[in-house]
């Protein structure tokens, strides 16, 4: 079964205040994994190291984001995290047109090209713009043929556009280059808060589904904003993968 992780952006004002507490938490209800956006002053090499001796493991990293970062950073700061894959995404403007769409590949291509030197994977996060219609489809599949050694990790909830997609099918058409699946619940409602994962629209066993599992290698949980208790919702989003048998976790 796949390992769930959580994106610590999900907890980033507790993490601003007291980071340790947020990390020994984590553990306590038991994730397998974590991935960072910041380290809040810490070095890759100390972080890894907490993380490791609460029983956690770094899974992925948006520390430092791939399409903003010089590629010498990247190498160094992923292999102090003990990772060989690194993350990025874009803007609405990379993806306004087929054109720009044309130059967000060359560049991601570019990107690609250097990291392989060092056996450095790239993945990429998505948000909703990405979905939007460009000549009648949505603008990721045309990137997506554009750049075939790219590799993703679809944000299943900004993949569903909300409600103009489906995500299963988004996972399911990048099934074999997907290692990586954000997992968020809501109402599918533009700027709507989150939900709990299980507690909105999403059919998270259908999204989980579509994947390959012999690719799939965490499932991250991810909150951008609720309107409740941010940890409270990530305990139940554990709660709710773990009873229902889509990921496995340390307790």
């Amino acid at each position: 079964m796949t390992p769930l992780s959580i994106q610590l952006y999900s907890l980033r004002e507790a993490s601003a205040e007291d980071f340790d507490a947020v990390l020994e938490e984590l553990a306590a209800i038991g994730y397998k994994g974590v991935e960072p956006f910041n380290l809040f002053g810490r070095t890759p090499e100390a972080f890894r190291r907490q993380v490791e001796d609460l029983g956690m493991r770094v899974s992925s990293s948006h520390y430092p984001w791939a399409t903003s970062t010089q590629p010498g950073e990247l190498v160094d700061v992923l292999s102090a995290l003990g990772l060989q894959r690194a993350i990025g995404g874009f803007m609405p403007d990379d993806f306004r047109d087929k054109a720009a769409i044309e130059t967000t590949a060359a560049r991601t291509e570019n990107i690609l090209q250097q990291l392989k030197t060092a056996d450095i994977e790239l993945a990429l996060h998505n948000h909703w713009w990405e979905f939007e219609l460009v000549d009648g489809e949505p603008g990721y599949h045309y990137f997506q043929q554009l750049v075939p050694d790219v590799l993703f990790e679809v944000d299943t909830y900004w993949a569903a556009n909300f409600g103009a997609c489906d995500p299963a099918v988004e996972v399911a058409r990048v099934r074999l280059r997907t290692p990586l699946l954000h997992i968020k619940d809501g109402p599918l409602t533009k700027d709507a808060a989150h939900l709990a994962v299980g507690s909105g629209n999403m059919d998270i066993p259908d999204v989980i589904a579509a994947a390959d599992p012999e690719v799939l290698e965490w499932l991250v949980v991810e909150l951008d904003r609720c309107d409740t208790d941010m940890m409270t919702a990530v305990r139940n989003s554990y709660e709710y993968m773990i009873n229902n048998a889509l990921a496995s976790g340390n307790v």
